[in-house]
């Protein structure tokens, strides 16, 4: 029989993602159809710029030391095509069913095996009582506002006039439907009340996927306008490159492979380099997609949601929002005690949606 809380949780326990979602690559509107956006690899003179005052031991800038002007860089960089008129990004989605979520629970050398078998019991009855709840309905709710807002274009977002988001409802044979349309500008992105008719058509359309009840998935576009036409620089995601070449600044994800070097001689040699189609990478939308955590603490203080993470970390805050009593570690402890609908359990819901490894240590 399963008990009110499980003093540890199972050595081996993790949750694979409860969202499918596509990369999102980065489209020209032209004025006969759409191309593709593509990163371009090239070099720069700029200039140096390092805080004097600072600890040039410690700054990041390679030549801190030096009393020089110029900063050479190689980077890559993402433009629209010259005659574009905005830009498009599109990506695909659908949800699992929370049944399915479960990726694995084993016992470590000092676990009990009949303690994993009730936590994994619990873990099935905490699922069939989301999937009856309310509470699943919300949480699909502020996914599909974050759908609507157009969160998921990031920087994009923020340099944009106007942005229209198109959603579409695609069957089981991948015939699309249109279901919404969203003036993303429009849409709030600090809070999730007063969640309009149209944020509800996509909300169900997620919803009945957690509940293994559709097929359906989702074809969402966003039209972004940047209010002047023609060679704008775009932002696709970036990569982390660890010990980087020197002089080397920024490189963007993109889709492909890159062109080949030109290795000719004389004066006939590339300047810029084709390095693949530019897009966002599926976790940076799905961790928009999933800044829905308006349960932690510190929400009317700090005033805005968080990612949904098990400690409520924030990138952008530099902070965990969660402590041990109110991380998903802790809920996830006392699965058989919460209730869907309330603010742990939503929270502990949109968890087991995002994933991750929630193994426990010994005792």
């Amino acid at each position: 029989m399963n008990a009110p809380e499980f003093k540890k949780l199972p050595g081996v326990l993790s949750f694979q993602r409860g969202l499918v979602i596509t990369d999102a690559p980065f489209f020209n509107v032209l004025a006969d159809g759409q191309s593709p956006v593509m990163v371009v690899r090239h070099g720069i003179r700029g200039t140096q710029n390092v805080n004097k005052s600072g600890d040039a031991e410690k700054s990041t800038a390679a030549a801190a030391k030096r009393a020089e002007v110029s900063n050479i860089q190689t980077t890559d960089t993402a433009k629209l095509d010259e005659h574009a008129q905005a830009l498009a990004v599109r990506f695909g989605l659908r949800c699992l069913d929370l049944e399915n979520v479960l990726f694995a629970c084993a016992p470590s050398s000092t676990d009990k095996d009949d303690d994993v078998r009730n936590y994994r019991e619990s873990v099935r009855s905490f699922v069939e009582r989301a999937k009856e709840s309310a509470g699943l309905d919300e949480v699909a709710a502020r996914f599909a506002r974050n759908i609507a807002n157009g969160r998921w274009l990031w920087r994009n977002r923020t340099i944009a006039r106007t942005v229209r988001v198109d959603v579409a409802r695609v069957d089981a044979n991948g015939r699309a439907e249109p279901l919404a349309h969203f003036d993303a500008l429009a849409t709030p992105l600090n809070h999730f009340d007063a969640i309009t008719d149209d944020e509800r058509r996509v909300a169900a359309i997620l919803a009945d996927g957690l509940r293994g009840s559709d097929d359906s998935g989702l074809r969402i576009e966003a039209h972004v306008d940047f209010g002047i036409a023609g060679a704008i620089e775009v932002f696709p995601s970036q990569n982390y490159v660890e010990d980087k070449p020197r002089g080397f600044a920024r490189p963007l994800y993109c889709l492909g492979a890159p062109e080949r070097s030109a290795r000719n001689s004389g004066m006939e040699f590339a300047s810029t380099r084709t390095m693949g189609h530019a897009a966002l990478r599926d976790q940076k939308i799905s961790n928009a997609l999933r800044t829905i955590d308006t349960w932690y603490p510190a929400y009317a203080e700090y005033g805005r949601p968080l990612p949904v993470e098990p400690n409520g970390a924030s990138l952008e805050a530099q902070e965990f929002f969660r402590d041990k009593k109110t991380s998903a570690f802790e809920f996830a402890r006392r699965l058989n005690t919460l209730d869907p609908t309330s603010p742990d359990g939503m929270f502990m819901i949109a968890s087991l949606i995002r994933g991750g490894v929630f193994s426990g240590g010994k005792e």
